[in-house]
């Protein structure tokens, strides 16, 4: 995307805050010109918003997927975790945009609170304002309207995303932060406003479309128009207020930026000593890892209630389906989180350095020096002592790495100058 937009009138035309403050005049103009000079009534005004709402949340969209920083999530969640670990990412081809794995995780919930809003919209605005008559008064100009503010929107991503590559400074989470205003914008200051001018106007129990646009047509100019540019003002300004957030004690949010990608220089490739978690070792962990993750034996359990209901209606062979789930769901999720934590990584060790590399993404995962850490100790737990195994504990100042099940530690102690601990000796 970033060498299609490179001369031309775009280039002018993506100085500063341009793009976005001509997509503002534009999408704000408008539902001018439909009440002035297409005799809107407030019932269209309604619907464009509403379809305003799913063109910005399609193209915040489509700049979350193509986001340039890995999007930030909970590392000790069950599966999503270990994923959002890995800095897997697919690159496009002569751009330089690339899909983060993390992305992936976070866009189908992102689409559903979005779908969700624009849902809810329709449903208090739309499905109660709006009638069939207004609907096809003014379908042929809604629909250029809509389309107009598709290809505004469109051209306002490319440029920003494109030209000025602002992809680099957004992970998924903070591309569609701005989407959320937009919907303010357009409930607060569109669709709350010209509801309660229709019931002011015709009474609350008439439908939207009874308001004639001249009954309408100064307040729209200050109520609807007025408060939905001030939103999108905000939005337009939102570095000062970063810069503002960032200088104050509120902590509001805006100053918020998504975690950089540091990349890691030399992940050891021709590195002699490699450790992996011994084989014996691996089932166990990954059973021994339920206490960490509780949400894996609540499905077993959910499934051993579903049991019990089923047996007072003697359904024996739905019974005995739901009780293999109760073990096997909570064993499988429970397996497949440790082979993604552990069971695909080894431990590479060479020039005083410590690496961990997925083999299944074929990407490092961090790299620690000698200077980094500021603990080291060897445990023996309980299920250690019964397989023979020990585990690395590495304390740094922003967290802790753990290294379990490992038949001999010393060579990935070797990478550190301090002496490892051991509290069971």
């Amino acid at each position: 995307m970033s060498s299609v937009v490179r001369s031309g009138p775009l280039r002018a035309l993506a100085r500063g805050r341009r793009p976005r403050a001509v997509a503002l005049l534009a999408s704000n103009a408008l539902p001018l010109v439909g009440v002035v000079a297409l005799g809107w009534s407030a019932a269209a005004l309604v619907l464009l918003y509403w379809f305003e709402l799913a063109v910005t949340g399609f193209w915040a969209v489509v700049r979350a997927l193509f986001a340039g920083r890995p999007s930030e999530i909970e590392t000790g969640g069950l599966i999503l975790g270990p994923l959002a670990q890995r800095r897997a990412a697919l690159s496009i081809p002569r751009t330089g945009l690339r899909i983060w794995l993390s992305t992936l995780l976070v866009l189908p919930v992102l689409v559903s609170i979005l779908t969700a809003a624009w849902f809810v919209a329709g449903i208090v605005t739309v499905g109660v304002a709006v009638d069939d008559a207004a609907a096809a008064a003014a379908l042929d100009s809604l629909v250029v309207a809509v389309l107009a503010i598709f290809a505004i929107e469109g051209l306002t991503t490319l440029v920003d995303y494109g030209y000025k590559r602002g992809y680099r400074e957004h992970s998924a989470q903070t591309a569609v932060r701005g989407v959320f205003f937009r919907i303010a914008t357009i409930a607060v200051g569109g669709l709350l406003a010209v509801t309660l001018i229709g019931a002011a106007t015709v009474g609350p129990d008439a439908s939207l479309a009874a308001v004639a646009p001249g009954a309408v047509g100064v307040p729209l100019l200050l109520g609807v128009v007025g408060v939905k540019a001030a939103f999108d003002l905000a939005g337009l300004y939102r570095d000062r207020l970063s810069a503002f957030d960032a200088s104050s004690s509120l902590e509001i949010g805006w100053a918020y930026e998504p975690p950089a990608v540091d990349p890691i220089d030399d992940p050891l490739p021709d590195a002699s000593r490699r450790v992996r978690p011994t084989h014996t070792g691996r089932p166990v962990v990954w059973v021994a890892a339920l206490p960490r993750h509780p949400g894996a034996g609540y499905l077993g359990v959910a499934c051993l209630v579903g049991a019990l209901l089923f047996a007072t209606g003697r359904v024996w062979s739905v019974v005995a389906v739901l009780l293999a789930a109760s073990v096997a769901v909570p064993a499988a999720l429970l397996a497949i989180d440790g082979w993604l934590r552990y069971g695909v990584v080894e431990y590479r060790v060479a020039d005083g350095a410590l690496v961990a590399y997925d083999r299944l993404f074929d990407t490092p995962l961090w790299r620690v020096e000698p200077w980094d850490e500021t603990d080291l100790r060897v445990t023996r737990g309980r299920l250690d002592r019964r397989l023979g195994t020990e585990t690395v504990e590495i304390e740094l100042r922003d967290g802790r790495l753990r290294i379990p099940r490992l038949a001999d530690p010393e060579p990935v102690l070797a990478a550190f100058d301090r002496r490892a601990e051991r509290p069971d000796d």
